[in-house]
């Protein structure tokens, strides 16, 4: 039997789902940061919430607890108490979205939380990897 390597990658590409092979890169929407009195408001949570593909409590309990503010959800927008740079917003998004979203391995955001008995785990759907994460709850 005379297989060639080209042949064999040729014939494993074939079978691949788009998914897998799009080399496109993940970008979630810009945070839009607006100042209202003592109170700063992201007017895109919910938009940021559905690219991430998180849950609204897991993503506001992260931000809050890292930007250092209380906060709450009206609709989709999430209202924080104080003034907040924008950079600072901005940075803690970036870092949840390395921390519990993009994949290690494949770096891919088609991952999902998961258990492996008490622990949390982030699962990826595109490369089959998972890991441990630190729970923030």
């Amino acid at each position: 039997m005379d297989l060639d390597y080209e042949k064999l990658l040729e014939r494993a590409r074939k079978g691949l789902e788009e998914v897998m092979i799009d080399t496109e890169r993940f970008q979630p929407p810009k945070p839009e940061i607006m100042h209202e009195g003592k109170k700063t408001i992201l007017k895109n949570f919910g938009e940021i919430l559905e690219s991430l593909r998180r849950e609204e409590q897991h993503f506001s309990t992260y931000l809050l607890r890292e930007i250092g503010t209380a906060g709450t959800i009206e609709g989709r927008r999430l209202i924080l108490q104080g003034k907040v740079p924008t950079d600072k917003i901005v940075k803690r998004i970036a870092t949840y979205i390395s921390s519990f979203v993009i994949c290690e391995e494949c770096e891919r955001p088609d991952t999902q939380f998961g258990r492996n008995g008490r622990t949390l785990t982030l699962n990826c759907e595109a490369c089959g990897a998972h890991r441990p994460v630190k729970s923030i709850n």
